[in-house]
């Protein structure tokens, strides 16, 4: 990864990040246990899941081997990074990554999702080129290198920062 490629993916996942927390301010404590329909999500709900997936996700990139990984894509990655937030395709999160009550409190699990995001960059940050060389199998999006699997992991803080701009919206918190 050039020196570019790393400034670009960690400008990415900071826009994303500013994105989601943008998304959430504001939201009182109240209001962020508050679900739009009984079958939706909170926005705590949301946040929770991003905090929850992003450590997760943080994992099976550090864990990821270093061999078979799918070449460089460019026109993928681009297709990721418009794909993943597109939230007129439902998508179901599986059990493990479906939201608890993992945290007491809105402000609590935005600070675990700025904690995990900052590993992540850091962990982009330190790969350089080796991101690249990541093979790892997503259960939508197939088998992707780190890079491209860097692209979800920004991608879908989005979707989530949308979902809570719509709930706020559903609420009357916009």
């Amino acid at each position: 990864m050039s020196p570019k490629e790393a400034s670009e993916i960690v400008q990415i996942l900071e826009r994303s990040r500013e994105e989601f927390n943008a998304a959430a301010i504001g939201v009182t404590e109240a209001h962020a246990l508050t679900k739009p329909e009984p079958d939706r999500w909170s926005v705590l709900d949301c946040v929770e899941h991003v905090a929850f997936v992003e450590g997760r996700f943080l994992g099976w990139l550090q864990a990821a081997p270093r061999e078979n990984a799918p070449p460089l894509d460019k026109q993928k990655e681009a297709d990721l990074g418009v794909r993943v937030p597109n939230r007129s395709v439902r998508a179901q999160a599986p059990e493990a990554a479906r939201p608890t009550g993992r945290y007491a409190s809105l402000a609590e699990a935005l600070d675990q999702f700025n904690a995990a995001r900052d590993k992540t960059i850091e962990f982009a940050e330190a790969c350089g080129p080796d991101i690249y060389a990541l093979a790892l199998e997503h259960p939508r999006f197939g088998k992707l290198n780190g890079m491209e699997f860097l692209m979800v992991v920004a991608g879908h803080a989005r979707r989530h920062a949308e979902q809570i701009r719509e709930t706020r919206t559903v609420l009357g918190m916009s």
